[in-house]
């Protein structure tokens, strides 16, 4: 996460199967001057507690 902030994309797509590191990631991405615009769950293993997530973060 460090390594994509230093080179200041204007827009991070980041796909998660860990809600934990997904809090941390965004957490580290916001104090990066990047601010979440949209986030999606997808429930690709029905009947499991598994969800992956897709978040979209734009810079400034």
């Amino acid at each position: 996460v460090k390594q994509m902030i230093a080179k200041k994309p204007r827009t991070i797509v980041y796909v998660s199967c860990d809600p934990a590191s997904l809090a941390r990631d965004a957490r580290a991405l916001e104090e990066g001057g990047y601010h979440l615009n949209h986030i999606v769950g997808f429930d690709l293993f029905p009947m499991t507690q598994h969800v992956e997530c897709v978040a979209r973060f734009s810079l400034g």
